[in-house]
């Protein structure tokens, strides 16, 4: 008998209708359960894409040291794809992101260099980027690399694809890399091309980990604005309410980025009428325990 390890259990996350928070209309609300995956969050797809596919092509091999900005899940992810593959993992980050986060990172071995917080991601990829000039390690580059969106081309979309029966008719996704979003919309308009891809930013003003909306000179070069039917604003507070009530009302604890993604999918279904709309829920609400969005 050949036992699996740890690397084998990314994806094949769990898709939940909501029972209490009501969608209206005939419409179905279904969350998408990524904080299942073994480091936590949805960003175990892609990181563990990137680091296979790389080795494959010879780019890395075990021993090497791997940099990466990031603003927490894919740091997280890849310090635990890293442990398991045997690289050392040098992760870039703004000194603002929560107090968890960075804890779980040195967990699994991961070393930190915080950038200013007033620099925001811009700051700290740029950081990542003299780094690897400088020869010291590789980038993988979420940001820009197609192995990203792939993970999700080849997981993720196909997983919602059979999970709802082929019955999806929209797709909500907060967007920060836009990696998850990129290839589960590539994935499911393949399926079918009535199907609504929306794309969560946040609102001027509000600052919720995991949605960014990049100035032209940082936007990701995997993006694609054809693959996005539409985008939708969230303010923070919206999206921390949102996150409150996933806890309390249907025993769901997730971080803000997904409550952000599930009031959207809320403003959607109070437009269509008999829906699927499927949202993505990032990541858990543990490493956001810190940051007050919780009561204590």
């Amino acid at each position: 008998m050949q036992f699996k390890t740890l690397e084998d259990y990314v994806g094949e996350t769990p898709l939940v209708r909501l029972k209490r928070i009501n969608a209206g209309d005939g419409n179905v609300i279904l969350a998408k359960l990524e904080g299942n995956n073994p480091a936590g969050s949805v960003k175990d797809r892609p990181a563990m894409s990137m680091i296979l596919r790389a080795e494959a092509a010879g780019r890395i091999q075990p021993g090497d040291t791997l940099i990466e900005a990031t603003s927490g899940n894919t740091g997280i992810a890849l310090a635990m794809a890293a442990a398991i593959r045997g690289y050392r993992m040098i992760l870039v980050m703004p000194e603002n992101q929560s107090v968890e986060r960075r804890q779980t990172m040195r967990a699994f071995g991961a070393e930190l260099i915080l950038t200013p917080k007033s620099g925001g991601m811009e700051v700290a990829r740029d950081m990542a980027t003299r780094m690897r000039d400088d020869g010291e390690g590789v980038i993988l580059d979420q940001f820009g690399n197609p192995d990203n969106p792939e993970a999700h081309f080849e997981g993720t979309g196909p997983e919602l694809w059979r999970q709802t029966d082929g019955r999806i008719t929209h797709f909500v996704s907060s967007m920060g890399t836009t990696g998850t979003i990129m290839g589960t919309s590539r994935y499911l308009k393949q399926q079918n091309a009535k199907i609504e891809i929306i794309g969560c930013e946040p609102a001027e003003g509000a600052q919720i980990p995991g949605i960014r909306k990049w100035p032209e000179a940082y936007l990701p070069t995997i993006y694609d604005a054809s693959r996005v039917d539409r985008i939708e604003p969230v303010t923070q507070a919206d999206a921390e309410e949102m996150t409150r009530r996933l806890a309390r009302e249907e025993g769901i604890f997730a971080g803000i980025s997904s409550g952000g993604a599930m009031h959207v999918a809320l403003r959607v279904a109070a437009q269509v009428s008999n829906a699927v709309i499927v949202s993505i829920v990032c990541d858990r609400g543990d490493r956001y325990l810190s940051t007050g969005v919780f009561p204590a």
